[in-house]
Formats: C-alpha cells, sequence, structure tokens
C-alpha cells in the first residue's frame, strides 16, 4: 500500500496543485465540452457507509462528475457498495481500504468524506496537499486547531473546499438570511440553535470485538488505538469524545452555522460558558449502576457572548415532548417530537429555521407573516465551484465551517472542562444571574431543568456539571484563561496519522 509522509506531501504538494487546476478533466468541462466520461471530474469518496451513501447519490447524479473511486476501512460495506454503484453508474469505481492509494493517483480531482469526525481534516489536509479539491462532512474538523490547519491549506494550494453544511446552498434559507439582513424582523442580536433530538442510552461501557472486516488501526487514524468500549461499533462512536462531539457537533454545526450566519457574525466569540451532562440513562433503565459507554453531554446549553451579539445552543437528547416549551411547540407548530432548527429574535419579530427547507417569520404576536421554502443542490454549487477555480463561488467555504464548527467545540471545552464541577440549581441559579447574555439565562434553566427532572433524573444524585467561562482570542484562535481548556483546542497524534499547526501544513 503505497505511503505518505508529511515530508513528501511538503515536497510535491505545489506541482501536484498546479497540475489539479488545470486538468484535462477540469480543462475540458470549464469549456463545456462533453465529449465521454474520462472528462468528467474523477471523484473519489471516502467512508460510505452512512453519510456517505449521500455523497455517493449527489455526484451520482452530477454530469460533470464520475465516481472513480470508494475507500472504507470496512471492507464488506466498502465491497457492496461498489458493487450497487457499479450497476448505477455503469462502470465500477475501485475499491481501496486506504485512503492514501487515492493521493497518489493524479487522475483524481476531487476527494470527500464522510469518514468519523476525527478523520474529517486530516483527510482533507492529505487531499488538499495532493492537488485534490475537497467536500467535508460537518462538522469540518474534530477540534479548531484542525479547522484553522484546514483553512491554511485551502488558501495555500487554491483548492476548492466545500463543507457539509447544506442549508448554506438551501433557498429557503438564503431566501430568510437575506430577509433577516433587509431587517425583515427589524434589529437582530440573539439567535437560539435548538437540538432537541430523542436519543436513547448507547448501551453499558464495555470491552466489544471489533468487527472483523474492519482495519481498526486504520479506522482509529489520529486518534489513539483503544478498546472498543461501546456495544454499536459504527455509528455511536459520535457520543463518545475521542472520535466525535455529541450532538452539540454533531446535529449542531447546521444550526450554529445558521445563527452565526443570520448575526453576521464573522469570527469566533469572545466569551462561552455551558452546563449540562450525561443524565437519565439510569432512569430508562430502572439501574442506579448503570454506566452508559458514552462520555459527551446529551444535555448541554452554551453561551456565546460576541460582544454586542449572542448565541445560546440547547442540546436535548432525553424525551423531547415538553409542554412547557409553549413558545417553541407553537413556532415549531409541534407540541411533540424533535425540535432541530435556529429562533432569531428581532425587535419586531422572530424568525425561524424550522427544516433544511422551510423557514417562516413571525410578528410580535407569534402571527406568520412569511413563509420561505425550497431545497438544496450543495453538491452542485461545490462542482461548479471546482469548475470556475473561485473560491467566492462556494456555498460553504472552509472558513465557513471551521467558524461554525469552532462554536460546537468552544462550548464542549467548557464542558469538559467543568466536568467534574457538579453544582445544583440553586449554585447554577447564582452563577447565571451573574452572565452576561441577551438570553433570559434563568428562564432558559428551569426549561433545562424541567425538562430533566420530566425524564426521571433526580438532580440530587446526579447533578448537572457547569463548565469555567472560557476567554477566547478569536484573532490568535486560543482560550486565554483556562490552560487546560486551551490544550483541548487539538489534540495529541498518532504518527504517521498527524495533523499539522496551521503555518506547517
Amino acid at each position: 500500500m503505497p505511503k505518505h509522509t508529511r515530508r513528501r506531501f511538503l515536497a510535491d504538494s505545489v506541482a501536484a496543485a498546479t497540475a489539479a487546476a488545470f486538468s484535462p478533466a477540469l480543462i475540458a468541462r470549464a469549456q463545456g465540452n462533453k465529449k465521454s466520461p474520462n472528462e468528467r471530474l474523477s471523484v473519489a469518496i471516502v467512508g460510505v457507509r452512512g453519510r456517505g451513501g449521500s455523497h455517493i447519490q449527489g455526484f451520482l447524479a452530477n454530469e460533470n462528475t464520475e465516481i472513480t473511486y470508494l475507500c472504507d476501512v470496512d471492507e464488506k460495506v466498502g465491497q457492496d457498495r461498489s458493487e450497487k454503484l457499479a450497476q448505477k453508474q455503469g462502470r465500477k469505481p475501485k475499491f481501496v481500504r486506504d485512503m492514501r492509494a487515492i493521493f497518489d493517483d493524479a487522475s483524481v480531482d476531487i476527494v470527500t468524506t464522510a469518514t468519523p469526525n476525527h478523520w474529517h481534516a486530516l483527510c482533507g489536509l492529505w487531499a488538499m496537499q495532493a492537488g485534490k479539491d475537497t467536500y467535508l462532512e460537518k462538522p469540518v474538523c474534530h477540534n479548531v486547531a484542525e479547522g484553522a490547519a484546514l483553512v491554511a491549506a485551502a488558501r495555500k494550494y487554491g483548492r476548492m473546499c466545500q463543507v457539509g453544511t447544506q442549508c448554506r446552498s438551501s433557498r429557503a434559507v438564503r431566501e430568510a438570511m437575506q430577509f433577516l439582513a433587509e431587517g425583515g424582523i427589524g434589529e437582530v442580536k440573539f439567535a437560539r440553535g435548538l437540538c432537541y433530538k430523542r436519543r436513547k442510552s448507547i448501551g453499558p461501557l464495555g470491552n466489544y470485538p471489533i468487527p472483523p472486516e474492519v482495519d481498526y488501526n486504520l479506522w482509529s487514524g489520529p486518534a489513539p488505538v483503544e478498546p472498543v468500549t461501546r456495544p454499536q461499533f459504527h455509528y455511536d462512536w459520535h457520543w463518545q469524545r475521542l472520535y466525535g462531539n455529541g450532538d452539540l457537533g454533531n446535529q449542531g454545526p447546521h444550526q450554529t452555522d445558521i445563527a452565526r450566519w443570520g448575526l453576521g457574525v464573522d469570527a469566533h466569540p469572545n466569551r462561552v460558558i455551558t452546563y449540562g451532562g450525561r443524565l437519565g440513562y439510569q432512569a430508562e433503565r430502572n439501574d442506579d449502576a448503570y454506566v452508559d459507554a458514552g462520555d459527551t453531554a446529551n444535555t448541554e446549553v452554551s453561551i456565546y457572548d460576541y460582544g454586542d451579539k449572542c448565541i445560546v445552543f440547547e442540546t436535548r437528547g432525553l424525551s423531547v415532548d415538553d409542554s412547557a416549551d409553549e413558545e417553541l411547540n407553537t413556532i415549531f407548530r409541534s407540541t411533540k417530537g424533535n425540535k432541530i432548527g435556529v429562533v432569531f429574535y428581532g425587535s419586531d419579530g422572530i424568525l425561524v429555521q424550522r427544516t433544511y427547507d422551510h423557514c417562516i417569520a413571525y410578528d410580535k404576536n407569534l402571527n406568520p407573516v412569511k413563509e420561505f421554502k425550497g431545497g438544496e443542490d450543495h453538491y452542485d454549487n461545490f462542482v461548479e465551484a471546482c469548475l470556475s477555480r473561485k473560491v467566492e463561488d462556494l456555498n460553504a467555504d472552509v472558513r465557513e465551517g471551521h467558524l461554525s464548527a469552532a462554536i460546537s467545540h468552544f462550548g464542549n471545552v467548557s464542558y469538559y472542562a467543568g466536568e467534574k464541577n457538579k453544582v445544583s440549581v440553586e449554585e447554577l441559579k447564582r452563577v447565571l444571574s451573574g452572565i452576561k447574555s441577551l438570553d433570559d439565562n434563568l428562564a432558559t434553566l428551569e426549561r433545562t431543568v424541567k425538562h430533566l427532572v420530566d425524564n426521571g433524573v433526580d438532580l440530587a444524585k446526579y447533578p448537572i456539571s457547569l463548565g469555567p467561562m472560557l476567554e477566547i482570542d478569536p484573532e490568535a484562535e486560543t482560550i486565554t484563561n483556562h490552560a487546560e481548556a486551551n490544550a483541548m483546542l487539538t489534540r495529541e497524534y498518532r504518527a504517521p496519522f498527524v495533523v499539522p499547526k496551521p503555518a506547517d501544513v
């Protein structure tokens, strides 16, 4: 199997980038030629099990692209996807388990990744160093430093790098954001992101077998090779912080991206504080001794201070049939079930992003005044930018993805840094009453507490964790008042799967 080293990438990257920018396929497609499949952009998709299926469908539907490689560390999944794709596409893609084989092939124009989160940045970085344009699923990175490295690489090598925050290409959301910018609900300084999404326990903490079809060394990649401690190998890595970022970093980047977009915020926050916990799964099993295999929060509230603007993000993973949330129930047109979206609070009303293709504006009395509908063509937008070679043509350039993912990362870091700081509800009230915010901090806390109590959580036995208020230097992308938290903005890497610092890409 071909091996890549950082030294080799640095030596070859400029030549590779130049060659890819003017590859025959790019020239032919930019000129509007449609002579043969060989003149389509060659696409390699890395990670094809879950979200990777959407990547396959998206590029299969685009007349300018042909999928030439599928890559997955799970042999069974990868081979099955290859056989099915051959039937639809007419030509079978090559299947490889190690993505580095793709980077060695100069004919590949585009690399996309739908791997677990801990692989996103390194896959994108290696691809851009090898001269490939990249489409990276959200969150674009596993930590803040990785996002900064991706931005640096995209600019250094002149690569198109699109992030899978597809609401950026949604007609409904784009029109709603324009409506906000034009003063549709007056002055807007505060947005609330919601991920009220039922998540059951991922099972008891234990020591479980590695699926025999998985190359676990490659799966682990930048992370340490640790025993598998969750019953379900695939997907449930989202709730283990070595690999995933919880729902704040899983579902959250879609909503944090929209919140930042609508507020016109183009920087990291100045401060953040988070409270929450992984709570309630003992009550579900009626077993006080039960230890869930996840270690990310399933209930989490983060308050982000941007000076004159503010974002609050709420994560709820237990039952979300919350009758107490009357306003939210009204504006989401539901009294039960998941509520995933963003609420913008303006001086003349509110605007709600309800789904990826539906937004509604309300007046102060919650009467609907304008609706926005329409889907997205995010993959097509990316391909168009690959042909035009203009970063400004991307609807979700990597810098946007980095700033929005960092909202989740900073929020999680506050939680992780304060995870052992268990406090009473009364202590939480005392602290939050002194926190500068455009939200009603105590009202949000009361709704959160009711949500937990209604789900059987004994907060005297299982108290909420309160993270520290983190002071952030937005330009330096560092935390200035908490050394332990600042260290969490990156990670220890396992050679050769090392994400370099931005200056060293």
